[in-house]
């Protein structure tokens, strides 16, 4: 038996990237998985469609997680649909760069509505329904450690993320519920491309300081993420897992 055969998860932002690979990974090891987009509904039905032609079970919800009420949409969805909730994987989330002197209000609130409130929402419309073995994962960064010029709110907001999962791990485990953070490294998606990240000098230097020697996949976040979900992981909550080559 797949080990997570009869779980329901939903995955945030995973039209594409790391999400979409976290769904195909949950799909792939037996769970019916909610793929959860903001803006791309091409992308997250593609998603669906891979997981459903290979014989699992996927519907594609749009909802901006940010927003209280639709967190809420996105969880009942995955209810009704499926009849249970048993994973949670917040990876939605936004990234803009920006030196002190650039920073505004709107810069700050976009990025921690997303990356932090979003959290918040989505894990609060979901506790309601998670019993006991629950597991959610959230997606943070290894910016960090690594404290990178220009990126004070991004990395304000995966900071916060950490805090936020360690006090939540402690709060629903009374309830047998598990909260764990993935931290990946540089991971080549479309978002690295559209930057012009990938295939850049900036790349080298990041592969160049990665002790395994290359830039990161997103399959290499699902797996440690398909992992957490599962119940080989029911002794490990609370964790921040870093999934960067070994990049400190």
């Amino acid at each position: 038996m797949s080990k997570l055969e009869g779980k329901v998860a939903v995955v945030t932002g995973a039209s594409k990237g790391i999400g979409a690979a976290i769904a195909k990974a949950l799909a792939k090891n037996g769970a019916a998985v909610v793929v959860n987009y903001a803006s791309s509904k091409a992308g997250a039905d593609a998603v669906v469609d891979t997981i459903t032609a290979a014989g699992g079970r996927a519907v594609a919800v749009r909802a901006d997680v940010s927003q209280a009420a639709q967190a809420r949409d996105l969880v009942e969805a995955a209810v009704q649909q499926f009849g249970r909730l048993d994973v949670l994987v917040n990876n939605s989330g936004v990234y803009e760069f920006a030196a002190i002197e650039e920073v505004t209000e709107e810069h700050y609130r976009r990025i921690f509505d997303v990356n932090v409130l979003g959290v918040l929402l989505a894990t609060q419309a979901a506790a309601k329904h998670l019993g006991e073995g629950g597991s959610i994962i959230n997606i943070s960064s290894a910016v960090t450690d690594a404290l990178t010029p220009t990126t004070a709110v991004y990395t304000g907001t995966k900071g916060a993320l950490n805090a936020i999962s360690g006090v939540l791990a402690n709060e629903l485990a009374p309830r047998k519920i598990r909260v764990n953070v993935v931290s990946p490294g540089y991971v080549v998606t479309e978002g690295t491309h559209t930057a012009g990240i990938a295939g850049s000098e900036m790349e080298a230097g990041f592969v160049a300081q990665t002790p395994l020697g290359r830039s990161g996949q997103p399959d290499d976040i699902a797996g440690v993420v398909a992992f957490l979900a599962s119940d080989d992981a029911r002794w490990v909550t609370g964790e921040v897992i870093n999934a960067s080559g070994g990049v400190r």
